[in-house]
Formats: structure tokens, C-alpha cells, sequence
């Protein structure tokens, strides 16, 4: 009779979970999700032969040279060390590990950080070889962004509590620049089809939506433990989502996701204002006859055009300046950009190059170049400041989503 009622109990329990399964599907992929995330990047050294990808002047010889099984958030290979070391890699994982020296260890963050919502870590930056990031964070039931110290584990800045309606942090977006005493980082809008969210790029008393100044002078005071808060100040307003992030001596430009197409290159300028949610060359999702379209012509409603917009998107991801090799081939300047996704219409997973005219305030060429259908292109390998890194070869090192670090060499340059 007692080994009936122990199956029993256990044909009940086996049944309520089937049950509960059933009834809150969305909670159990949330636990599974969270559970995935915090299990350590399986890292390794691999050596694959290279694949041959055809440019328009060019070809990029693409190898896998480490594997790993989760999303980046900033890689650092100092630029005063030109023969690449793989061992020399510093990896920031978007679920709050770092590989160093090809170990990995868990960052020293604040218990509010959170992965719900595709948080995580966005971008990490640097000062006074100190490590700074800006993540995700939950807090009694409120969900906000926040920058915190790496080695205190302390909160220095943190925003105000978002709606949760739609809330995506994959708009948090995030990279960051240097520039003489201040370090500039982007935070997006993060939504997925919210108005409330989306209008807080135009709200100046929101970090969302913004391009935001630090103070060299006040993270020494951190440093120094005579501050425990950083007064950031708003530099541009009007972003979605700024994945990428760089300048070309005084000039920053920046790139960011449209909604169905309309993925930007800006030309970044103190005090302007880039037009989101008013304004984009993409399409608003979904459909709503009482709803007004997006303004085409951001010129005439008193916002910043876009140097180019790219209709349909790619899902572009990184923006750095491009390689030694490819500023002498194209004698201009010029950026290069990374993709993620796209879409049907326009594939990502591809470098794109911009060639600039001298006063770097229009774009006369793009080239879109497809790596291939399992590269979903994150970041550049760059130093601490953000700044590209490549090696003696001139050869540059980029992450791929869930699949590793891959090295790119450019070669035969046509005449």
C-alpha cells in the first residue's frame, strides 16, 4: 500500500508540472533562459582553414581562430602589442563572464544584474586600466539600465524604471568612444514596439535614447573612492538603438538599428538631435490605420539627417574605423561596419565599407560584403579605448554570435 501511494504522489507531481508547463509556457522559457545564461562560455582554441569571400576590389580570407557559445559584449587586444596572442584577449560576455589568458571567471556585478529581456552586459569601457560597464538591471520589480564599476561591483549611475510593456534590452544597444577628457557612451531605447519607451529618446530628463558624456575627472574620483555616483550629461538625443560606435580624429559617428529598415550611419554633433521616434526611414511593425507614419524628411521637422540609411535593414552591430590596408586602397576616408541578422530582403552577416568625402559629411560609396549564412558579425577586437585592433599583418579580429572569434585578412587588392 505505501509503494502505491508513493507512485501515486509521484504520477500527481509528474502531472502538475505538465500542467504548469502548459499554463505558464512563458515562465518556464524564462527560467530555462535565465538558467543558460548563467553557465560559464565554453571558450577554446581552434585552427580552421580559411574561407575565400570575394570583395568588389579585394577578397577576405576568413578563419575561425577561437569558438565560444555566447553573445559579446567588448573584446580587448591592446594595439601596443602588434603580433596578435590569443592568450592576449580579454572577452566580456553579454551574461556577465570575462575570458583572460584563455580562463574564464564570473565579473563582479551588482545582484540587480539581470539577463531577462536580453539583458546583460551592453558594452564595457575603460579608465585608469579600471573596467566599467553599462548592463541590465531588476530590481524590485523595476527594470532599468545602470553603469557599474567591475572591480567594486558597485552601482555608479543608474536609470529610471522603464515600462514593461514590450520591454526588449536588446535596444539597450551600447558601444563607447574616447575623446580628450570624456568618454562618450550610447544607450538605446529598450523596446520592442513601445511608444512609451520609444518616446523616452526624446524625453532630456531620460538617459534613453541618448548618446551621454563622462567626465574623466569624475571617474578618477571613483577610482580614488571619493565618489560613488557619475553625473553623465546628455551629448545627443533622438537614438533608437546605437549598436556601434567610433571617430576619425575630432569627427564620432555612430550606427544604429532602424525598425524595418532604416538602419543609420550618423555623422554625431553636440546638441542635435537624430529624430527617433519622430523620424526614420523605416517602416513602423504591424499595422494601424489611425497611426501616423514615421517623418521621411528629418531635415524639414528640425531633426539631424542620416548620412545614409540603409532601407531594408542588415541588423547592422559594430562601426570602427577600417584597417590600415583599406584606407590606402580607397585613399578617402572610410568606415567599416559589422551585421547581424538581416532580413529576406537584404541578408546581414556581412562588413560593410563607407567611403566618406574629405569633410566626412557624406557618404559617396557603400560596399556590402556577405561572410556567409552562419556569421552573425558582433564586434571588432579593438584596445581598451575602442580603437581597432590590428595586427602586424594587418589583419583585424571579429566576434560572431554563439560561434567565436574570427580573423580577417585582406587580400589581393586589385590594381
Amino acid at each position: 500500500m505505501k509503494i502505491f501511494f508513493i507512485i501515486l504522489a509521484w504520477f500527481i507531481t509528474i502531472l502538475s508540472a505538465i500542467i504548469y508547463s502548459n499554463e505558464n509556457k512563458d515562465q518556464i522559457d524564462l527560467i530555462k533562459y535565465n538558467f543558460n545564461q548563467k553557465l560559464s562560455p565554453k571558450v577554446a582554441v581552434v585552427d580552421s582553414p580559411p574561407n575565400h569571400v570575394i570583395g568588389n576590389s579585394f577578397m577576405i580570407d576568413v578563419s575561425e581562430i577561437i569558438s565560444f557559445s555566447k553573445k559579446t559584449a567588448f573584446i580587448i587586444h591592446e594595439k601596443n602589442n602588434s603580433t596578435f596572442n590569443k592568450k592576449s584577449l580579454k572577452i566580456y560576455f553579454q551574461n556577465g563572464f570575462k575570458t583572460e589568458n584563455l580562463k574564464t571567471t564570473k565579473l563582479n556585478l551588482p545582484s540587480s544584474f539581470t539577463t531577462a529581456k536580453n539583458g546583460g552586459i551592453k558594452t564595457v569601457f575603460h579608465y585608469k586600466e579600471k573596467a566599467f560597464a553599462l548592463i541590465s538591471s531588476l530590481k524590485n520589480d523595476c527594470y532599468y539600465a545602470s553603469i557599474v564599476s567591475l572591480d567594486s561591483g558597485k552601482e555608479l549611475f543608474k536609470t529610471k524604471c522603464l515600462p514593461k510593456e514590450n520591454l526588449d534590452y536588446n535596444g539597450l544597444g551600447s558601444s563607447n568612444i574616447h575623446h580628450n577628457n570624456k568618454i562618450f557612451i550610447s544607450i538605446g531605447t529598450p523596446e520592442q514596439i513601445s511608444s512609451k519607451i520609444a518616446e523616452l529618446a526624446q524625453d532630456k530628463n531620460s538617459a534613453y535614447g541618448k548618446i551621454l558624456e563622462i567626465n574623466k575627472n569624475d571617474l578618477k574620483k571613483v577610482i580614488e573612492s571619493n565618489s560613488d555616483k557619475l553625473d553623465l550629461k546628455i551629448f545627443t538625443m533622438g537614438h533608437r538603438n546605437p549598436q556601434g560606435f567610433t571617430r576619425i580624429e575630432d569627427s564620432f559617428f555612430s550606427v544604429e538599428h532602424g525598425p524595418r529598415g532604416g538602419d543609420e550611419l550618423n555623422k554625431i554633433e553636440k546638441d542635435k538631435n537624430y529624430g527617433w521616434p519622430k523620424a526614420s526611414y523605416g517602416t513602423k511593425y504591424g499595422h494601424d490605420e489611425n497611426s501616423r507614419p514615421y517623418y521621411a524628411n528629418h531635415e524639414k521637422n528640425n531633426f539631424e539627417e542620416p548620412l545614409f540609411a540603409l532601407v531594408p535593414s542588415v541588423g547592422i552591430s559594430a562601426l570602427n574605423i577600417c584597417p590600415t590596408k583599406l584606407q590606402k586602397h580607397y585613399e578617402k576616408p572610410c568606415l567599416m561596419a559589422l551585421s547581424l541578422y538581416g532580413n529576406d530582403l537584404r541578408p546581414g552577416k556581412s562588413v560593410i565599407i563607407y567611403l566618406l568625402n574629405e569633410e566626412m559629411n557624406k557618404v559617396h560609396s557603400i560596399e556590402k560584403i556577405y561572410m556567409g549564412d552562419n556569421l552573425k558579425l558582433r564586434h571588432f577586437v579593438t584596445n581598451s579605448k575602442n580603437e581597432l585592433y590590428e595586427d602586424v599583418a594587418g589583419d583585424v579580429y571579429v566576434s560572431v554570435d554563439k560561434k567565436g572569434i574570427y580573423k580577417f585578412s585582406f587580400i589581393k587588392f586589385s590594381k
